[in-house]
């Protein structure tokens, strides 16, 4: 494979895409940071195919990234390789608005095709490549330049070893059967519904004090108001303010700014400076949150009852049984929630359609309804069904 220099200017990075653009599959990494910042600052862009991989500095004067960009997001012929993909969609959406697609994450592939549940990349390229990869660069800081030779190596390795594991995942996908498992997975991974940060809603993100609309609508007017902060100043969220002060405030809101110098987690400044004053201004313009939008109360996450629960703990063992026996792994079968909300009656889960059905749901509800047993057989626990059970006979 050639491994090209790093790439600087956009007119090496134009020939490059151009090359790449008659590819079938891609495979991409980025490096960033974002410790002291709100937005992700994109210090890296690894990619590369079967044939050739280079790294892209983002940070060169006077380089235009949208042939990159345009592969990406534009060019549907080209499939997009990731490992853990998640934080480098997000970053591709924040610079253009769109997502990669099609997509094709290996460390979901691995779910369908192992009992790994989150495999890191380095025990991804131990296990099918058998080596160790270097781990020294991996906390670099990457904003800075100029970049040593060992850094660039580190990052271009991501993507030579991805392009050459992928085919591998994808022959063993092919001969089980399970890639058609997988096409909802990369659509979810792809939705840019994911990653588009709307300020109005990222109050869903934090623990709820409790479901009186005047609590709730100050949480709401509050984290809106920190979220629009943060993007402002780009600084995390956190700097602005810990999500348990926010849920705080609005549980036990103050009655002047003065006393915000009161409120653990916030410094004594607050009483009298412009974010608090701002802050203040939010409180006082906060309206209860809307019948429609109160969180609805359902069997997620509600107390089981001492019988509800034994049954959700013979889900979960019917969930490990399965999962050991067809070699996936038990989170891409199905979640601890889903497993509680079929014990607790709730209908219209994701386990009891389509593939998951057939592999695990089908099952997961016979169980519920008594049709299924567990039996040990030859020292391991099997599933047995109540009609396959033979009784035994009785000799007069």
């Amino acid at each position: 494979m050639k491994i090209h220099p790093l790439i600087t200017t956009t007119e090496e990075l134009t020939a490059l895409c151009n090359r790449l653009a008659k590819a079938d599959f891609v495979s991409v990494d980025t490096e960033f940071m974002r410790e002291n910042t709100y937005w992700p600052e994109l210090c890296l862009l690894q990619i590369g195919d079967d044939k050739e991989a280079a790294a892209i500095d983002p940070l060169a004067q006077g380089i235009d990234l949208s042939p990159v960009l345009e592969l990406m997001t534009n060019n549907e012929d080209v499939l997009k390789v990731f490992h853990a993909g998640g934080q480098d969609v997000e970053i591709i959406y924040n610079l253009t608005g769109k997502t990669p697609h099609p997509i094709f994450d290996t460390q979901i592939a691995m779910m369908a095709i192992s009992q790994s549940e989150q495999i890191g990349y380095a025990n991804l390229v131990e296990s099918w490549l058998g080596f160790d990869v270097d781990k020294g660069a991996r906390f670099t800081d990457w904003s800075r330049r100029p970049l040593t030779e060992r850094q660039i190596e580190y990052a271009i390795g991501d993507v030579t070893h991805l392009s050459t594991i992928f085919p591998k995942i994808l022959k063993k996908l092919i001969k089980t059967g399970r890639g058609a498992w997988l096409d909802i997975e990369m659509e979810k991974l792809a939705d840019p519904e994911n990653y588009r940060n709307d300020p109005s809603e990222v109050w869903h993100r934090i623990k709820a004090p409790s479901r009186n609309p005047q609590v709730l609508g100050r949480l709401k007017a509050m984290a809106a108001w920190r979220e629009e902060e943060a993007q402002h100043k780009n600084i995390p969220r956190g700097r602005i303010m810990r999500d348990e002060t926010l849920a705080d405030i609005a549980s036990h809101p103050p009655k002047e700014q003065a006393d915000l110098a009161k409120v653990r987690g916030l410094s004594a400044a607050w009483r009298e400076n412009d974010i608090g004053k701002r802050l203040m201004a939010v409180l006082e313009k906060a309206i209860p949150l809307p019948a429609d939008e109160l969180p609805k109360k359902t069997s997620r996450g509600a107390p089981l009852g001492k019988e509800g629960a034994l049954v959700a703990d013979l889900l979960k063992l019917l969930l490990k049984i399965r999962s050991r026996e067809i070699d996936v792994a038990a989170r891409l079968l199905s979640r601890t929630d889903d497993l509680e909300a079929l014990a607790a009656g709730v209908r219209g889960l994701s386990i009891l359609e389509g593939w998951r059905y057939e592999v695990f749901g089908k099952d997961a509800l016979d169980l519920v309804e008594g049709k299924l047993a567990f039996a040990v057989v030859d020292g391991k626990m099997k599933m047995t069904h109540i009609d396959d059970i033979s009784e035994p006979t009785v000799e007069e």
